[in-house]
């Protein structure tokens, strides 16, 4: 038996306060599972929006962790996902590197994850819960939502650019060609002195956007998939 507390939303669904699901087998899922069935549920409309990318194992910090899916359109949004078979070893690490790059980030976690998590992340970051019924399919419950992250690192976010494109920035500031040769680092700290925090992120932002089968993750999206109703980020 399976108890929610709360109006809370399973996949279209919306269960109101102190329903009871009883009989329901939750199955154990694994991260590919997760994964795959958000695309396609939650993130079908910004697949098909031109102006959005949507990514999966984005690096941050030149790899010092990867986000499990990153959505990047007016906002850079991170995704972490914990399913049955992960532990939340690195979590806490995660949210540090996070917290510095992205402007909203949820964890998508299986449901005996839930108050670990709770108490590991800070109160911005959003809370998605996944069940899996007994045919099979992923069902998620947004339980909260993510809220803006007002502590990000412009160096950090920097460094999501590669090297040339960081280069081709800076040229057009009319930086020195003697600094446009040095190491990436250099670069990343010039673009912080030179362009203010919001002009920061939307370059680096559109940047990622424009880059050419990069990553993409492209779902086999139904009707009834684009045609769900789906969190907005």
């Amino acid at each position: 038996m399976v108890l929610l507390i709360g109006a809370v939303t399973l996949g279209v669904h919306t269960i109101s306060k102190d329903k009871l699901i009883i009989g329901v087998k939750v199955l154990a899922m694994n991260e590919a599972q997760i994964r795959q069935s958000f695309h396609r549920k939650v993130l079908g409309r910004h697949h098909a929006c031109v102006n959005t990318l949507v990514v999966d194992e984005l690096g941050l910090k030149h790899g010092r962790c990867r986000a499990d899916i990153a959505v990047i359109n007016g906002h850079l949004n991170g995704f972490e996902i914990k399913s049955d078979r992960d532990s939340l070893f690195r979590l806490p690490e995660q949210v540090v590197t996070y917290g510095a790059v992205f402007d909203r980030v949820t964890a998508i976690v299986a449901e005996r994850h839930l108050s670990p998590v709770q108490e590991i992340v800070p109160d911005w970051w959003g809370l998605i819960v996944c069940f899996c019924d007994p045919r099979g399919a992923v069902i998620f419950w947004t339980k909260r939502k993510p809220s803006i992250n007002r502590s990000v690192d412009p160096f950090s976010v920097a460094q999501l650019l590669w090297s040339q494109e960081a280069r081709e920035i800076l040229g057009k500031k009319a930086v020195s060609p003697r600094l446009l040769r040095q190491s990436r680092a250099v670069l990343y700290g010039c673009l912080t002195d030179l362009l203010s925090m919001p002009e920061l992120r939307r370059t680096v932002r559109a940047h990622l956007v424009a880059r050419k089968n990069w990553r993409c993750h492209k779902p086999a999206l139904s009707d009834d998939d684009l045609s769900q109703p789906s969190a907005t980020y």
